[in-house]
């Protein structure tokens, strides 16, 4: 998300789950990492456009992915096509801000697939715009729900085992708003920015037990959201803003995490890594 003049597209992340799912699943010429093959990981906004993706790539490298999300159908679309091509891939529907949900969750992967060795936290993306003078006590619980205490309740569900096996490697999904102010509400950039704290935290206090935790923050990715509320030329115009010349695609965050997830990225931990076309620099 961007302070120019350009209209802001939908938060990276609010392609959430009951929304259809078009991915390509265009993996060719994407890197795979042969080292992770035959591990475990639980995406979790698993049929959402990045979701999708990154279990797609996940599923390439030979990992077993269990998509999350709380629309059954949706998933059941994403299983299908990385199935299709040769993956391995199951989906639970759950609802993230819910205790409840994600410990049978938990007990459904591991019953299913095994304990996970990746966690990818990706559910969430209410980050549409509300003025901060006309934000309601109701709205800020809700978004901070879907976006941290969502987050926070999935990890705290995989984290034991993680500990007990002495490994595990965590991701989670911030955004560029966050880093920088934008058009989203408050609470979604407050939630985000707490996501990028949380991780950093979890980072220090778990790296001894073999744990590593880093965080994602995209701008603009084109997803079905994107296409359907801007015209061909309004996303042009919003790619030529950004300093690549171009907006995201889901691709591009999958391909962040599937490096973060292996052991190229061993020695990197409680980063925050901003996929934004080099709009956003700290």
């Amino acid at each position: 998300m961007s302070t120019d003049t350009t209209a802001d597209p939908p938060d990276p992340a609010t392609d959430t789950e009951e929304q259809s799912v078009s991915t390509t699943f265009a993996v060719t010429g994407m890197p795979v990492y042969p080292d992770l093959a035959g591990k475990v990981a639980v995406v979790t906004g698993g049929s959402g456009a990045i979701g999708a993706a990154t279990a797609a790539l996940l599923a390439a490298s030979g990992v077993a992915v269990c998509v999350v999300g709380r629309s059954q159908g949706a998933l059941d679309s994403v299983v299908d096509q990385v199935c299709s091509r040769g993956g391995q891939c199951v989906g639970v529907a759950a609802d993230c801000t819910l205790e409840s949900d994600v410990q049978s969750l938990r007990a459904q992967v591991e019953a299913r697939l095994g304990a996970p060795e990746i966690l990818c936290t990706f559910a969430g993306g209410d980050g549409r715009p509300v003025a901060t003078d006309t934000e309601t006590a109701e709205h800020w619980r809700r978004v901070t729900d879907s976006e941290l205490t969502s987050t926070f309740l999935t990890i705290a569900a995989f984290l034991p085992a993680m500990i007990e096996a002495h490994r595990g490697v965590i991701v989670t999904m911030a955004s560029a708003a966050a880093r920088q102010a934008a058009k989203s509400s408050a609470a979604y950039a407050a939630a985000k920015a707490g996501v990028i704290a949380l991780s950093r935290h979890l980072a220090g206090e778990y790296a001894h037990a073999g744990i590593r935790v880093n965080c994602l923050a995209p701008s603009a990715v084109e997803n079905d959201k994107m296409r359907s509320s801007m015209s061909d030329e309004q996303r042009r115009a919003l790619g030529a803003a950004f300093p690549l010349g171009r907006i995201g695609q889901p691709e591009d965050v999958a391909a962040a995490t599937a490096f973060l997830a292996s052991a190229g990225a061993s020695w990197i931990t409680g980063v925050t890594l901003d996929i934004s076309g080099g709009k956003v620099m700290l």
